[in-house]
């Protein structure tokens, strides 16, 4: 990149760095090595989440010193900061997962805060664990100062008896230790085996499911999602995004400009078509909602109701990341949505042209067995349908990629946290047709909205993955299958009908008509509404109490403040 000096007078970063009454600031910046010339340059924040609570984060800090590189060389100063991140492999099935969710709000307010106090003019996001993919990305289109995203890469896959596994093999894996169908030994073999490298789980659960995301919604360069962690081509992607900012700083590309309405349509509609995680109903709506966009759950699963599924990717299909990356990731997937309909091209992305200009060259590979073509699709419908009723007339969502029936019928058979359930699922505990309502596990009543794969994995490691279905307010990993409905709204623990269900109800479940009801009369749901006691959070302080007190509704994104439709001035322009 040329070098080109750039007028500060607009950008945040002169609040610290010029004029005579900054003086003690540079001093500050002076003790740390930089130049007066790297001063008046501009200041570029390289975030990650880099920490050593799992193999999703173990490679950030590499990149992010590839970032930082990238910047300097295109005459940028690079400062680099950590926010947190909370594991979901590591906090699944505990209670701490009541982190997870809440997690993404303190990583986008902990960039925001560092970012507003040190008066940063741009940002590069690097980052591996699910939730810190949305939280970087709420964070940029929040301060809105220039922005690129770059995934931290997924993990390589593991081998057990000649075949590719993931974690989700491991917690399957339990379910069948507990029904006799796997060995001690074979157990052991196999959680030494599944997890062989750095990088996020390695099928189209959360974390890569949001990769391919922030590149449909134009945050992150072209291809930057697919390789895998351990790769050199990572840094090179992480160079090309530091530079990349600087581009945008000249240009006056901001992420507001990128992230528009149809731009989200763009991120659904590849959620619908990978099979993704249902975890981005959530955080699609989350992003809007920073920006100050309506696009709430229905508006997402409607795309996803339009929208084929292509993929043939784990935890529903054959394949790994690893593998949709070798069958040319995402611009192979972005070429056949885009030739077929399914995407807006004219979306602006950070390398300042559309996302249809970015895939110009790319010509679908029909060597490969990962993506199918949009005109012949897996299934007509996207991988995620949306469910509403009388039992969710707020909503509900459910991954069909992979179900052989998208009816199911049953009784009943509840639950007031996932333990409970859990228990009663390692047990044997319950029957084929059974409908296992697990609530008082969402944003406000869990609180947190703690995610279900323990149980889920043990029920499809029993065999019964698809002989039982599950039902809560709370949520569902990305590697969850099976029929399993989540985000259900109102939630329990402000008296939505989940709460008023009763052992041996009858509930119908019809995800191809987008239907949910439990068959009971209105007249016995006033009876249960007027006897129904709101349960006490026993959070009363720290930061459950405070996520629990701000947080509002699942089909809203589960976001904690009132949004861009209430700010007066936007951080980019102080």
């Amino acid at each position: 990149m040329d070098a080109k000096p750039i007028d500060k007078a607009r950008l945040p970063s002169r609040h610290v760095t010029e004029g005579p009454h900054r003086a003690p600031h540079r001093a500050f910046y002076y003790a740390m090595g930089l130049t007066e010339e790297e001063l008046h340059r501009p200041i570029v924040g390289v975030v990650s989440c880099w920490n050593e609570a799992a193999p999703c984060n173990i490679s950030l800090m590499r990149q992010a010193q590839a970032a930082k590189k990238g910047v300097t060389e295109a005459h940028g100063t690079p400062r680099e900061f950590c926010t947190i991140t909370v594991t979901d492999g590591i906090a699944m099935g505990h209670q701490g997962m009541k982190s997870s969710l809440a997690s993404r709000e303190v990583i986008a307010d902990s960039i925001e805060l560092t970012m507003r106090g040190h008066c940063y003019d741009a940002m590069v996001g690097i980052a591996g664990c699910d939730k810190s993919l949305p939280g970087m990305m709420m964070a940029m289109v929040r301060l809105n100062v220039p922005s690129v995203f770059m995934y931290g890469g997924t993990i390589l896959p593991g081998k057990f008896k000649g075949k590719d596994v993931t974690v989700v093999d491991v917690y399957e894996g339990v379910g069948k230790h507990s029904a006799g169908k796997m060995s001690d030994e074979d157990l052991h073999e196999l959680e030494c085996v599944a997890c062989p490298s750095a990088g996020s789980c390695g099928g189209q659960f959360t974390a890569n499911t949001m990769a391919c995301v922030s590149e449909a919604i134009g945050l992150a360069l072209p291809g930057s999602a697919g390789a895998p962690a351990p790769y050199q081509s990572r840094d090179e992607y992480a160079m090309a995004s530091g530079k990349t900012v600087m581009r945008c700083i000249m240009d006056g590309l901001r992420p507001r400009d990128i992230v528009t309405r149809k731009a989200l349509e763009n991120g659904a509609a590849v959620v619908a078509a990978t099979g993704g995680s249902t975890n981005a109903a959530l955080h699609l709506p989350a992003i809007a909602h920073e920006i100050g966009i309506d696009f709430d759950l229905f508006d997402v699963v409607e795309i996803f109701r339009k929208t084929p599924y292509i993929a043939d990717l784990k935890p529903a299909g054959k394949y790994v990341a690893k593998d949709m990356f070798e069958a040319g990731g995402m611009p192979v997937l972005l070429r056949t949505l885009l030739d077929n309909g399914y995407l807006h091209g004219d979306c602006l992305t950070v390398t300042g042209k559309t996302l249809a200009e970015n895939i110009e060259n790319v010509t679908f590979r029909d060597d490969q067995k990962v993506i199918y073509p949009a005109s012949n699709p897996i299934s007509s419908t996207g991988g995620v349908v949306g469910l509403r009723g009388s039992l969710a007339p707020e909503g509900g969502i459910v991954k069909i990629a992979g179900l052989k029936s998208l009816q199911f019928r049953g009784k009943a058979r509840c639950f007031d946290c996932e333990e409970d359930a859990f228990r009663a699922v390692e047990n044997r505990d319950y029957a084929d047709g059974d409908i296992i309502i697990i609530r008082y596990e969402g944003p406000k009543g869990g609180p947190g909205m703690r995610e279900m794969l323990s149980t889920t994995a043990a029920l499809y490691g029993q065999g019964a993955g698809e002989k039982v279905a599950l039902i809560t307010d709370g949520r569902f990993s990305g590697a969850t299958r099976g029929f399993c409905v989540g985000h259900v709204g109102p939630e329990a623990a402000l008296g939505g009908p989940i709460a008023l269900v009763e052992e041996g109800d009858m509930i119908s479940i019809d995800a191809e008509a987008g239907t949910m009801d439990l068959e009971v009369s209105d007249e016995e749901l006033q009876r249960r509404r007027e006897r129904w006691v709101a349960p006490k959070n026993e959070y009363r302080s720290g930061a459950l109490w405070k996520y629990a007190d701000q947080v509002g509704p699942a089909r809203k994104g589960a976001v904690t403040h009132p949004g861009g439709k209430e700010e007066v001035v936007c951080y980019a322009d102080i």
